[in-house]
């Protein structure tokens, strides 16, 4: 049975429907901006979002007569990426021309690498998490490499005056050249079957593992939000039983994990509704769209003869040395599945405590906050609870945020727990203490010292205010004697008015009892 999923889509079948008849085929083409100072083949910086077109020169605008230069720290980068994907290096490679109407390159072809990449042959093992809601077990799915090879980004091309911000229906487009010829590496997968209905999962795994690998190596901010790692996705079906590959469709440029496992899902479900009517696929390109959940066609898709590569003529080859790539291999870190599992050995956390930090991209700031001095609870509490919540609606429009950009650092974070853990704070002051740190009022003990912030130290104080609130609630008291002891958080409450926040609940709550002759 075909269904519509939105209006305007395509016809689909049920997942489970289609998982019964076809096996998936997915590969995954991974772009990643490298985060180098300068661009792969000029001197022009590549920060993001700086004015269009002021981070340009002779060489990234094709210019006649300007020649390219390889950066040689984007070459170090793509040696230690493919070692990191346990990967071939080349001892020998070149880049070539990969020519088609480029609108947004304005030399009219991309200096990419075609039959001779720097690395080749790797594999990175995905454990792939359990189902939400169902009892299974996470399993390990290896993704196998097939190539990463070094090219330059394009251009960003603002379709101006139609309804969809594309370029159909548009009145005139703009160009953007800043992000023409930053440092790409595009990491390549073999075909990968045997995963089922599970194939979504696994490519979403995949990115994320992808991710995290990469910001280990530090190479790239790998802030897909902003393009700095994208996403094609490439599916097919072939029937159940069949070993020969069905034609795919290349979903461009997906750019959040989420969406990732969402395109592939859809894609697999279109499929299998054309396949059903006895009609073919067409080889193209898809776009997806987040709001709808759907793709739409693109263009048909190109075969590596229709680029006609060549050798670039400007560039001499990359010939990285043994002892180089050994240096480089020196350098890699630990790798982040096993980091994980080694911080939640040593934190404690249980799995669904860790898989949530993980998912909250807060693994590196809780680690340098226990670095700092914080334990492993505060630090989770901190950033999981109030600065999670706040990160989600920091950016503008209410968008969300890095935790780092709140501005509050690790070392906040601990210099608070400190005062926690001192007594100096309860829980409450600590929370305003963080709004003053949010506000910019500076270090936790700085705005704990401004604002006043300090439990009552006097027992003699405190003493004084329980017995004003035992004597006014005899109804509570003859509650708490008869044996119905919760009812003391009726009366600490009150202590803790009457002290304006500033005394310590446990005490209050141990000196209550005390007066009462009651045990805890």
């Amino acid at each position: 049975m075909s269904t519509q999923t939105a209006a305007g889509a395509e016809k689909t079948v049920p997942f489970e429907e289609a998982m019964s008849r076809y096996e998936p085929v997915i590969g995954l083409e991974v772009h990643v901006e490298l985060g180098t100072r300068t661009k792969m083949f000029c001197g022009c910086a590549t920060g993001f979002g700086a004015d269009p077109n002021t981070q340009t020169c002779p060489v990234c605008l094709g210019l006649p007569g300007a020649l390219p230069v390889v950066n040689a720290t984007a070459v170090e980068s793509a040696i230690r990426i493919g070692l990191a994907l346990n990967c071939e290096i080349a001892d020998w490679c070149r880049f070539a021309r990969k020519n088609y109407f480029y609108p947004d390159m304005p030399k009219n072809f991309q200096t990419s690498q075609y039959d001779e990449p720097i690395a080749f042959e790797g594999y990175l093992d995905v454990e792939v998490p359990p189902r939400e809601g169902l009892d299974e077990e996470p399993f390990v799915f290896r993704v196998e490499i097939e190539r990463a090879h070094m090219e330059e980004d394009t251009g960003k091309s603002t379709h101006v005056g139609g309804a969809t911000g594309r370029i159909h229906g548009a009145s005139h487009s703009l160009v953007d050249y800043n992000r023409a010829g930053i440092p790409l590496i595009e990491i390549v997968t073999k075909p990968l079957t045997g995963a089922g209905e599970r194939a979504p999962e696994v490519a979403k795994a995949y990115v994320g593992a992808l991710r995290d690998l990469l910001r280990a190596l530090d190479v790239s901010d790998v802030k897909m939000e902003q393009g700095s790692l994208r996403c094609d996705a490439n599916v097919s079906l072939m029937p159940t039983g069949s070993e020969r590959f069905g034609t795919r469709t290349e979903t461009k440029n997906v750019n959040s994990l989420r969406s990732v496992e969402r395109a592939v899902r859809y894609e697999m479900t279109r499929h299998a509704a054309v396949l059903d009517a006895g009609a073919t696929i067409l080889q193209e390109t898809r776009h997806w769209h987040e709001d709808t959940g759907i793709t739409t066609s693109g263009r048909p898709k190109s075969d590596a003869d229709d680029y006609r590569y060549f050798p670039e003529p400007d560039l001499v080859p990359v010939a990285p040395s043994r002892e180089d790539v050994e240096r480089l291999r020196a350098t890699l870190p630990e790798n982040p599945a096993q980091r994980r599992r080694r911080l939640q050995e040593e934190w404690g956390y249980t799995d669904l405590e860790m898989r949530d930090v993980v998912n909250a991209g807060a693994a590196e700031v809780i680690e340098e906050t226990v670095a700092a001095g914080a334990s492993a609870a505060a630090a989770r509490k901190w950033w999981m609870g109030e600065l999670a919540r706040r990160a989600k609606t920091a950016g503008e429009g209410g968008a969300s945020v890095e935790l780092l950009d709140l501005g509050v650092s690790p070392a906040h974070v601990a210099e608070l727990d400190g005062l926690v853990t001192s007594g100096r704070l309860n829980d409450s002051m600590a929370r305003q203490t963080l709004e003053g740190v949010l506000a910019g009022e500076g270090t936790p003990t700085e705005v704990a010292d401004a604002r006043g912030l300090e439990l009552v130290q006097d027992d003699g104080a405190l003493q004084a205010a329980v017995d004003e609130v035992i004597a006014a609630n005899p109804d509570v008291v003859e509650k708490i004697r008869g044996g119905k002891v919760q009812a003391v958080g009726a009366l600490i409450g009150q202590v803790m008015k009457t002290m304006r926040g500033q005394a310590d609940a446990g005490k209050a709550r141990q000196l209550i009892l005390d007066t009462l002759g009651v045990e805890g």
